[in-house]
């Protein structure tokens, strides 16, 4: 069974993400396709370094093969942000991303994305799943990819280069080329080495990769950049004197960063430094966005210079949404992913890297130094994340208490109001909390933001012991 989450359909591998339900899906693309009348202007797939990613792109390309829709396959394992850069160039209907994105080396999955590059929302994935149930019970028909091949039916293009150069003309290459820096690049035994790399030394960076080799288990680790995860390129950073370590997840669509001083940088600390550079240095106009589990230190940002921060359900898909309609200078969110005006429509982890080493070239700043400044302007903000597994008996236990029954802890601080726009959000006077289940794991978050750590954790562990996790 193919069901959407938040960030596309994810499956463990050989138990949900199978060859027969990759081949379903790739058929109710095409049949929404043909309903649209735009089955002749094909789609494009491209695939990560996961086990059986560029497997399943054979698979898919053979039913849209059979289906007589156009396929194009990009050459060799490409980030996501490449694939969404591709549908928005090439001005096609659908694309597609086989990847499971950071999730654990035992997933995989597809990402669906529409015209423009933009991730599918609701409307679109609740449509191809009606057609996947609807047709269950129907063989799939599909054409031998190598005769696919032979036919013109399947073609193989390799756009990397017009990404590359896309990139390169939205920065400032003459001052990062002036600055020199030294960047310490961990690409997670991932997708964006080629990409992130030909940028930054193209614009003379000394550039070491570590972690670069073909590895589906990922080094034995989740291939997402979080405190945990970077102890490596942390080391090597300090024991380097590296500028920056920079790490992307597992389909470059993430971005994690070490400082100069071997400290993690928070994905809301990059998302807020982004904006704070492109609004005062490069004098940028526009409101930004952020997902509900995203800093509100991004609102005061906003807000000293005159705009507005929106906030948007998780799923990149509401934030680019958002941008779109209130032409954003950026969006994020607190899981590492961002988007800048401009650009395509999706979180895109090599295009802010090297936007930051571009900020730290301009400002001729390090990256401690401009966020001492953003936080002695607008305080302190410190995010708590904890995360929770259950049975299945649990989850229903614990729906019933938060949305069903609404129950709260007794917290120390005053409430100003409760969203249940997606999850349970409690905004108190001096920060915020969070409850919600993952769209991409089987995990129970809570996000909580104030101005000191311990607070913000007290709260989590009291959200904790009222759930009984």
């Amino acid at each position: 069974m193919v069901k959407f989450g938040t960030g596309g359909w994810r499956a463990v591998i050989a138990d949900g993400f199978t060859r027969d339900n990759v081949s379903q899906l790739a058929r109710a693309i095409c049949r929404k396709m043909k309903s649209e009348g735009v089955a002749d202007k094909g789609v494009c797939i491209g695939y990560d370094r996961r086990f059986l990613s560029a497997e399943a792109t054979y698979w898919a390309a053979e039913v849209f093969a059979f289906e007589k829709v156009p396929c194009r396959i990009i050459d060799k394992a490409a980030p996501t942000p490449l694939i969404m850069f591709t549908v928005k160039k090439m001005e096609l209907p659908y694309g597609l991303a086989l990847t499971a994105s950071h999730n654990p080396a035992i997933y995989n999955g597809v990402k669906v994305f529409t015209a423009g590059g933009r991730d599918a929302d609701e409307t679109v994935t609740d449509v191809l799943e009606s057609y996947i149930n609807e047709l269950a019970n129907e063989p799939v028909g599909r054409v031998d990819y190598e005769k696919a091949l032979q036919s013109g039916a399947v073609t193989i293009i390799n756009p990397i280069n017009e990404y590359i150069d896309s990139i390169i003309g939205f920065l400032d290459m003459g001052a990062i080329r002036n600055r020199g820096l030294k960047v310490a690049l961990d690409p997670m035994y991932g997708v964006s080495q080629t990409s992130l790399q030909t940028i930054l030394m193209t614009a003379r960076c000394d550039v070491d990769v570590i972690h670069d080799r073909h590895d589906t288990l990922f080094g034995g680790k989740l291939p997402t950049p979080n405190i945990d995860t970077l102890k490596s390129l942390t080391s090597f950073v300090v024991d380097h004197r590296r500028d920056i370590g920079i790490a992307t997840d597992g389909d470059a669509d993430r971005l994690g960063v070490i400082n100069e001083k071997g400290r993690f940088l928070h994905p809301n600390d990059i998302l807020v430094l982004l904006y704070y550079y492109l609004v005062k240095y490069k004098g940028w106009s526009g409101p930004a966005v952020r997902n509900i589990a995203t800093t509100h230190l991004l609102d005061k940002v906003a807000e000293s210079f005159g705009q507005k921060c929106y906030e948007v359900p998780v799923g990149f898909k509401h934030v680019s949404s958002k941008m779109q309609e209130v032409d954003a200078v950026i969006g994020g969110e607190s899981s590492g992913g961002l988007t800048v005006r401009g650009h395509i429509s999706g979180k895109d982890g090599i295009y802010a890297a090297a936007l930051l080493c571009e900020m730290m070239a301009v400002t001729n700043k390090n990256l401690a130094t401009i966020l001492e400044d953003i936080t002695n302007e607008f305080g302190d903000h410190q995010m708590a994340e904890c995360d929770y597994s259950f049975s299945v008996e649990k989850k229903w236990e614990l729906m019933r208490t938060i949305f069903e029954e609404k129950k709260l802890p007794d917290f120390p601080h005053e409430i100003e109001k409760v969203s249940y726009l997606d999850g349970c959000k409690v905004y108190f006077k001096n920060g915020w909390i969070i409850v919600r289940f993952s769209g991409t794991e089987p995990l129970l978050r809570i996000f909580c933001e104030m101005s000191d750590i311990n607070e913000a954790r007290k709260c989590c562990e009291m959200v904790r012991d009222f759930l009984g996790l």
